[in-house]
């Protein structure tokens, strides 16, 4: 099989997108390309693969329209999949069932021969911990506004007192339904009278809220860098998208060079960066996503994202 005729996997849910537009152009390109979720095994989506008698696993998996050999894949675009269920088996026999998926399945899926990883799921697994991200952006150079993680209430109160003001905002954000739509659980600010015993239920997230002119989101694809400055005079930009004034911008050297030490920290090759930007131009590290989203600022900016992560894709570990 020649690299033409290499597929890229695309591993993301039915509703996304991003993965729309990346798959668009590559078939544009005449890229052969496979999507599918893996949530949707067993019921539409099968795997065989076989190892011992050859360099690397072989065998394929399938989809209703579509089969894609293991040894032959040169990229996976790792997006956003559904979790394993089996909702017609009893508890422990689904937890059983989702633990041989994903250590069967997932398992393939994250040791293909030759594949470039967008990113590789591990490597997202260990980057989504948000402690580890500050951690590796504290090493990697970026300036942290002052944090605390704690389930102490009286911690917490102290914290707010000494930096405030302060935000609240979720260690991690999982689906979360109301009346059956998934919300945006957004930055909230808080006062040291608002914490209540409460905190001690579970682990919080505090932070010194960062005076702020604008917001900048950087998204890093392979060797290129996207940054855009966000105007909305919002706490938390993500609540209402009709605010925004999107303008690209250059991201300062020492802040190139923290990027790339992050992602080298974690074996990443694409990250969505956030920063708050202040009056006198300092660029303050909030997150690094390592799956995050960007498609909706190539319109008004004109930034060729969607073609860079293309460009990743099809060159597979070659291009690398």
């Amino acid at each position: 099989m020649t690299n033409d005729e290499r597929p890229v996997l695309v591993v993301t849910n039915l509703d996304d997108p991003t993965a729309d537009f990346v798959i668009a152009e590559l078939h544009d390109r005449g890229v052969p390309v496979v999507r599918f979720d893996s949530g949707d095994f067993p019921a539409t989506l099968s795997c065989s693969a076989a190892i011992g008698d050859t360099d690397g696993w072989r065998g394929s998996v399938q989809t209703p329209s579509r089969c894609a050999e293991l040894g032959s894949v040169r990229s996976m675009y790792y997006r956003r999949p559904s979790g394993f269920a089996f909702p017609h088996l009893d508890r422990q026999d689904e937890r059983f069932a989702v633990a041989q998926a994903r250590y069967g399945l997932g398992g393939i899926l994250t040791s293909l021969p030759g594949c470039l990883y967008v990113n590789h799921p591990n490597r997202i697994g260990d980057a989504e911990y948000k402690p580890a991200g500050l951690a590796a952006a504290a090493a990697a150079g970026f300036v942290l506004p002052p944090t605390l993680i704690t389930n102490v209430p009286d911690d917490a109160r102290a914290f707010i007192k000494a930096h405030g003001p302060a935000i609240f905002k979720p260690i991690s954000v999982p689906l979360y339904l109301v009346d059956g739509r998934a919300q945006t659980v957004a930055v909230s600010a808080v006062t040291a009278d608002e914490v209540d015993d409460s905190v001690s239920g579970t682990m919080h997230l505090f932070q010194k809220r960062v005076e702020k002119a604008a917001d900048i989101r950087v998204t890093v694809i392979g060797e290129q860098t996207f940054s855009v400055r966000i105007d909305s005079g919002l706490l938390d930009w993500r609540t209402d998208y009709s605010t925004h004034t999107y303008t690209p911008v250059t991201a300062p050297p020492a802040v190139e060079r923290a990027m790339r030490a992050y992602l080298k920290r974690f074996g990443l090759v694409f990250g969505a960066f956030d920063f708050a930007l202040t009056e006198s131009g300092e660029w303050i590290f909030i997150e690094c996503n390592p799956s995050g989203q960007w498609a909706w600022m190539e319109p008004p900016t004109g930034l060729p994202m969607t073609a860079a992560l293309a460009d990743l894709l099809e060159g597979g570990l070659h291009g690398q």
